[in-house]
C-alpha cells in the first residue's frame, strides 16, 4: 500500500480484485446503467466493465474509437452474463465536434439515465502531437475531451442525482502541474511528454474536485484515483528504455512496488464508483482502493480546481 493512503474500513487493499469489489457492492450495482471511455479490449475500462457486470447492472454503455475495439468486450460480457445489456458509442475525444456529437446522441436516449460515468480513456508519455483543434494530445483526450462530454451530459440531465463521476487519474500527477500559462508547451517547443503526463493526470485530479464542488446541490459525487501501474496498451508509446527507466523510478521511491494485473487495476475504479463509505470524501484521490494524500499539494487545492474549470471553458468554448 502507498505511503499516500489514508486507512479506511473497506478493507480493500493493492491486491483487491475488480470482481471481489463487485460483490460486495453488488446491491448497489444491480439495476444501475454505468457508461464507461476508453473501453477498448484489453484496457482498464473493458475489465471494469467486465467487473461491474457481475453484478447485473441494468445497462453498460461502453466507448470506443472504434466499434471493432469494443466489440470484443461486449462479446467477453454477453458470454459470461447473458442477461446483462450493453451498447456501444463513438466518439474521438481528439476532436471536440466528436464529443459535441456523441454527447448529443447519449442525451437523445430517452430510455437512458447515467448512475455512473467512469472517465477512463487516456494517452500516456506520446510524442508531441496535437488533436484536431489544435490542443497538445495528452492534455486534449485526456482532460479536455472529457471536460466537455461531462459537462454536456450534465447539461442535459442525463446523469442522475445520487450518482457519481470517476476520472481515472494516476500517482503520474506527480510529474507536473497544469501549465495554465503554457498548457500546449509553447506549440510543442518546449514538450516533455512526462511533463505532459503529470499536466493531465493532475488536471484529471482537479476535475474531480471542481465536480464535487459545483454538484453538491445536484447530489452527484466525484472521485479521481490512480490504478496503480498496469501492463496495458497505454504503454504502447514508451520505449523498452523507458520502461525500464519508469519502473527503476518506481522502486526506487518504493523498494517493493509491484505492477499489477488488470483486475487488481480496476478495483479502484469500482470503489470510486460505489463504495458508500467514501461519500464523505467527496472529490477525493484514491489509491489501492483508499482515500490517498495526493502526491503534489496543488493536485489537491480547490483554489486550482476552479482556474482549470475556467481555462477548460475558455479552450472548449463554452461555460458551464
Amino acid at each position: 500500500m502507498s505511503a499516500s493512503t489514508i486507512l479506511n474500513s473497506n478493507g480493500f487493499n493493492q491486491h483487491t480484485d475488480g470482481l471481489e469489489v463487485a460483490s460486495r457492492f453488488k446491491d448497489l450495482i444491480v439495476g444501475k446503467t454505468v457508461l464507461i471511455t476508453g473501453a477498448g479490449e484489453g484496457g482498464l475500462g473493458a475489465e471494469a466493465a467486465f467487473s461491474i457486470a457481475s453484478a447485473s447492472p441494468a445497462l453498460l454503455i461502453l466507448h470506443g474509437r472504434a466499434e471493432e475495439r469494443v466489440k470484443p468486450v461486449v462479446e467477453r460480457i454477453t458470454a459470461a452474463f447473458p442477461s446483462v445489456k450493453t451498447r456501444i458509442f463513438l466518439m474521438d475525444l481528439d476532436s471536440l465536434a466528436s464529443v459535441r456529437k456523441a454527447a448529443a446522441e447519449v442525451a437523445s436516449w430517452e430510455d437512458v439515465a447515467i448512475d455512473v460515468l467512469i472517465n477512463n480513456a487516456a494517452v500516456m508519455a506520446a510524442p508531441y502531437s496535437t488533436t484536431k483543434d489544435g490542443f497538445e494530445s495528452q492534455f486534449g483526450v485526456g482532460h479536455l475531451g472529457h471536460f466537455l462530454f461531462t459537462c454536456l451530459l450534465l447539461k442535459a440531465n442525463k446523469i442522475k442525482s445520487g450518482g457519481r463521476i470517476v476520472n481515472v487519474s494516476s500517482g503520474g500527477h506527480r510529474l507536473g502541474p497544469v501549465r495554465f500559462d503554457d498548457p500546449g508547451f509553447t506549440n510543442g517547443t518546449k514538450y516533455e511528454k512526462w511533463a505532459a503526463y503529470g499536466q493531465v493526470k493532475t488536471a484529471n485530479m482537479l476535475f474531480s474536485i471542481a465536480l464535487a464542488e459545483r454538484l453538491k446541490d445536484r447530489n452527484i459525487l466525484s472521485f479521481s484515483l490512480h490504478p496503480g501501474g498496469i501492463h496495458t496498451n497505454l504503454l504502447r508509446h514508451l520505449s523498452q528504455e523507458d520502461l525500464e527507466n519508469l519502473i527503476k523510478s518506481l522502486r526506487e521511491r518504493e523498494p517493493d512496488y509491484e505492477f499489477k494485473t488488470l483486475q487488481q487495476g480496476v478495483s479502484t475504479h469500482l470503489v470510486a464508483a460505489f463504495d458508500p463509505s467514501i461519500a464523505k470524501h467527496n472529490g477525493a484521490y484514491l489509491s489501492d482502493c483508499q482515500i490517498a494524500q495526493p502526491l503534489r499539494p496543488d493536485a489537491g487545492d480547490p483554489e486550482e480546481a476552479r482556474k482549470l474549470w475556467t481555462l477548460s471553458e475558455e479552450l472548449v468554448g463554452e461555460k458551464f
